[in-house]
C-alpha cells in the first residue's frame, strides 16, 4: 500500500477520515496486529467472502462518510449463517444507500478485554499516542497514559504499567495474559507513523480486542487526516552563556528611577542597594534632580561608564523609543520591568511583537517584560520587586508569576534553602522557559531547578531540553492553569498558550521532570535534592515518637508507592533490650515516648545500618526542645521549688542535644549513604527546614508534617528511578 498517495487522494477528494479498510491497511503497515477482513460489494459476495472466512462474522457499513456505523444500525455481530450475512447485507444497503462504498466482513472476534490506542497532534507538543481502557469505557472511565512521539519501547512499557486496570493486562479469568510485546509493538508504530506522515491528524483503534489465548487484534479503526501538515510552533534559541551574564552585572543603571516610596523605579532600586550589590549603580531619570541621595542622569547616553545591565520601569508607550539610546551607549542586556505588553490583549501583543523584532535589530536581549525582576545571591544581587534575600545556594527558580516567585523566595529564606539565582520570566517576549533550562545545563553552580509555569510555546524544545538536563539535575515543576478556570486565568495572565494538563503529566513523566502540585512542593523537593543522598528503593524505616503519627506515616507512604519492609529478628532483638516491652516490635518502630536522648540515636543509626530499608524517616525528635522549653517555662511560673539555674540548665540540655542530633544524622547519612526525612514536633521561628552542619556534605531536613516528608521521599525516589532508565 502506498500510504502517501493514499492520503493525497483522500484530500483532493475533499475526505477528512479515511474508511476504516484504509485505516487498518496503514496500521497493519506499522506492525498494528488487525483483524482480517474481506470487502465486498454484494449481498451474494459477502456470504461468499463469511464462507471462506468462517463463520460466525461481523458485516460493516464501508464508506468515507459512515464515521458513526454503531449508531445508524450498520454494524452487524456474530453472524452464524449464510441466511443471516444475506439479511444484514441488503439491511446495511438499504440504511447507507449512496453513502455505501462497500461491506466489510470479518471474523466475529470475542473478548472480556478490550482496550483503545490511538495518536492525536497537540498544538504544543505535536504527536502523541495513548493507551487505555477501551470499548464503551473508554470515554466514561478515562483510563489512559500517554506520551509524546518518538516512543522508545521503554516508554510504551511505562504506559502500560501506568493505566489503572492491571488486573485485565495478566491471566484473567481463565483467560492468558495479554501479549505485552504485541501492546508495545503497536504503540511505537503509532509512533513510528505519527512521525513518518504529519498529515495524518488523528488514528483511533476501539476496541483493541485482547482474546482468549492472550492476543491482541484492532477490529475498529478511524485515521483523520489533516488538510495542511502543520507543526507546533518554535521559539528562536537564545545563547545559555548571554543569559548567565544576566546575572552578572558589574554596573546597573535604572532607567525610570523614582524617588516615590512604592513605585517600581524606588523599590527595586532600594532593595538592589539594601541587599549590598557591590557594582556601579546609575539613576536614570528625564526630570534629573536626586534620587536616594544620589546623582540622576536625564539621558541615557549622558551616564560616564559602561554598563552592564539596564533595568526598565518606564511605561510601555515609550520603551521602544529607549532602545536607539541603549545601543547608543552600549548596554545589551535589559530587564524589562514595565508592564503593558503581550498580556494586555491584542494591541499590547503587536507592540510586543514590534519590540522583540526592533530588540534584535539592535543587538538587545530582553528579560520581561512584565517581570518582577532577578536576583542573584552569589554577587548580592537582589533585584526584584520584593525585599527578599535568601542565602546563595544552587537551587535555580525561575517563575513564570512574579509574585509566586518572590513568595518562593521568602519561603527560601526562612526555611535556610540556598538559591543560585532567580527571575520573573514575565511575557517571555525573547527569553522563554526554553532558553533558561539551556542555561542551567551549563552552569556548573546549579544543582536543582525550580520550575512555575502557566505556558509552554515551543513544547518539543521545551521537553528535549528538559529530558536532557534531567540526566544531570533533577528538574522540580509546578504547573498553574490545570483546570478550565486556571487555564482562562493562565491566558490573560502571560498570554501562554495552554496544552491539555495530561499531555502535560505525560511531558513531564517522559521527560524526568518532577511535577509537583502544591507551591510548598517545590520549596520541600528543592530542600531534600539540595541536602540529602538519593533513596535508591522505596523502602522506608519509621521511628516514631508516638504510635498515632506512625500509623498514619504508614498509610501515607502505602498510597504513595513507598513500602514499609518488616524488621529483621535481629533488629528486633536489639530494640527488646532497649524499649520497653511493650514497644511495637514493628516498622514503625514506636518508642513510645520514651524520654531517653541515648536511646534515639542508637535506634537512628540502627535503621541507617540495616540493610532492609533504603531511607529513614524521623518523627518527632527535633522540636523536643520547645517543647521542653515551654514546659520549663510553664513549671517556673507555677512550682517556686524549681530554681531558675535548675530550668536553664534543662533547656540547654535538650538544645545540646539537638545540635549533636543534627550532627549525627549529618554523619549517618555520609556514612550509610541514606537519606533521612525528618518531621519536627514543634517548631518556632527559628525553626528551619534545612540545617547546615559544619564540614558535612549532606544537611539534615526537617519537615513540619508526615505528609510532606513522605512525598518529599516518594518523589526523590521517582526521580531516582528515572535516571536507572536507559536513556534514548
Amino acid at each position: 500500500m502506498d500510504i502517501a498517495e493514499t492520503l493525497s487522494r483522500a484530500r483532493e477528494s475533499g475526505q477528512t477520515a479515511l474508511d476504516e479498510h484504509a485505516s487498518k491497511k496503514i496500521l497493519a503497515a506499522y506492525g498494528v496486529p488487525v483483524v482480517r477482513e474481506i470487502v465486498v460489494t454484494t449481498a451474494s459476495d459477502a456470504v461468499a467472502a463469511a464462507r471462506d472466512i468462517g463463520f460466525p462474522v461481523v458485516l460493516k457499513g464501508l464508506g468515507q462518510r459512515l464515521l458513526h456505523k454503531t449508531e445508524r444500525g450498520l454494524v452487524h455481530l456474530n453472524l452464524v449463517e449464510s441466511s443471516a450475512v444475506e439479511q444484514a447485507a441488503i439491511a446495511i444497503e438499504n440504511e447507507a444507500l449512496e453513502e455505501l462504498e462497500g461491506i466489510l466482513v470479518q471474523p466475529y472476534l470475542k473478548g472480556n478485554r478490550e482496550f483503545v490506542a490511538g495518536l492525536s497532534r497537540d498544538p504544543v507538543f505535536g504527536p502523541v499516542v495513548m493507551f487505555g481502557v477501551g470499548g464503551i469505557f473508554t470515554e466514561a472511565l478515562m483510563d489512559i497514559s500517554l506520551r509524546i512521539a518518538p516512543l522508545s519501547e521503554q516508554d510504551a512499557v511505562e504506559m502500560i504499567s501506568e493505566i489503572q486496570a492491571q488486573k485485565l493486562l495478566g491471566a484473567f479469568r481463565g483467560e492468558n495474559a495479554a501479549d505485552r510485546d504485541a501492546i508495545i509493538s503497536t504503540l511505537v508504530g503509532l509512533s513510528r507513523l505519527a512521525i513518518d506522515y504529519p498529515d495524518i491528524a488523528e488514528t483511533d483503534i476501539n476496541p483493541l480486542i485482547v482474546s482468549r489465548e492472550g492476543r491482541i487484534c484492532a477490529v475498529d479503526a478511524l485515521a483523520v487526516i489533516s488538510e495542511v501538515p502543520g507543526e507546533p510552533s518554535a521559539s528562536i534559541p537564545v545563547d545559555p552563556h548571554a543569559i548567565g551574564a544576566l546575572f552578572y552585572p558589574r554596573s546597573i543603571a535604572f532607567i525610570g528611577a523614582s524617588s516615590k516610596l512604592g513605585k517600581w523605579g524606588h523599590l527595586l532600586l532600594t532593595h538592589t542597594i539594601s541587599g549590598g550589590f557591590p557594582g556601579d549603580i546609575f539613576l536614570v531619570n528625564e526630570k534629573g534632580e536626586s534620587i536616594a541621595g544620589r546623582d540622576v542622569f536625564t539621558n541615557v547616553t549622558d551616564m560616564p561608564d559602561k554598563v552592564d545591565l539596564a533595568v526598565v520601569t518606564i511605561p510601555a508607550r515609550h520603551v521602544m523609543g529607549l532602545l536607539p539610546k541603549l545601543k547608543e551607549k552600549g548596554i545589551r542586556n535589559v530587564l524589562l520591568i514595565s508592564s503593558g505588553f503581550g498580556e494586555t490583549g491584542a494591541e499590547g501583543i503587536r507592540l510586543q511583537q514590534e519590540l522583540v523584532q526592533k530588540a534584535r535589530s539592535e543587538g538587545l536581549l530582553i528579560l520581561g517584560p512584565n517581570t518582577m525582576g532577578l536576583s542573584n545571591p552569589h554577587i548580592n544581587l537582589y533585584c526584584t520587586g520584593s525585599p527578599v534575600r535568601p542565602k546563595q545556594g544552587g537551587t535555580a527558580v525561575v517563575a513564570q508569576s512574579g509574585n509566586m516567585g518572590v513568595q518562593l523566595l521568602g519561603f527560601a529564606e526562612e526555611q535556610g534553602i540556598g538559591i543560585r539565582g532567580f527571575c520573573g520570566s514575565g511575557n517571555e517576549a525573547m527569553i522563554t522557559i526554553e532558553d533558561f533550562i539551556d542555561s542551567f545545563e551549563i552552569d556548573d553552580l546549579t544543582k536543582i531547578i525550580i520550575l512555575y509555569i502557566e505556558g509552554v510555546r515551543d513544547g518539543r524544545r521545551f521537553f528535549e531540553s528538559a529530558r536532557r538536563l534531567s540526566r544531570k539535575k533533577p528538574i522540580v515543576l509546578l504547573k498553574g492553569g490545570q483546570s478550565e478556570a486556571g487555564s482562562r486565568a493562565a491566558s490573560s495572565h502571560t498570554g501562554a498558550m495552554s496544552s491539555d494538563s495530561k499531555v502535560f503529566d505525560a511531558v513531564c513523566r517522559q521527560a524526568g521532570i518532577v511535577k509537583v502540585e502544591q507551591s510548598m512542593d517545590l520549596l520541600d523537593l528543592a530542600a531534600a535534592f539540595s541536602s540529602l543522598p538519593m533513596p535508591k528503593g522505596n523502602r522506608v524505616g519509621i521511628m516514631t515518637l508516638g504510635g498515632g503519627w506512625g500509623v498514619i506515616t504508614a498509610d501515607l507512604c502505602a498510597s504513595y508507592g513507598l513500602v514499609l519492609p518488616k524488621l529483621s529478628p535481629e533488629l528486633i532483638e536489639r530494640f527488646d533490650q532497649i524499649l520497653p516491652a511493650y514497644w511495637s516490635r514493628a516498622n514503625p518502630v514506636d518508642i513510645v515516648g520514651e524520654p531517653d536522648n541515648a536511646l534515639m540515636t542508637t535506634i537512628m543509626e540502627e535503621l541507617m545500618k540495616w540493610d532492609g530499608c533504603d531511607s529513614v524517616l524521623n518523627l518527632g525528635v527535633m522540636g523536643r526542645a520547645i517543647f521542653i522549653e515551654r514546659m520549663l517555662d510553664a513549671v517556673g511560673r507555677a512550682d517556686p521549688t524549681y530554681t531558675k539555674e535548675f530550668l536553664e540548665t534543662a533547656s540547654t540540655y535538650m538544645h545540646t542535644f539537638e545540635r549533636d542530633y543534627l550532627k549525627l544524622i549529618a554523619t549517618l547519612m555520609e556514612k550509610y549513604q541514606k537519606p533521612v526525612f525528618g518531621v519536627s514536633l514543634l517548631t518556632d521561628m527559628n525553626s528551619k527546614t534545612v540545617y547546615s552542619v559544619e564540614g558535612s556534605t549532606y544537611k539534615p531536613v526537617f519537615y513540619q508534617t508526615p505528609e510532606r516528608a513522605v512525598k518529599a521521599n516518594a518523589l526523590m525516589y521517582e526521580y531516582f528511578r528515572f535516571l536507572g532508565r536507559q536513556p534514548r
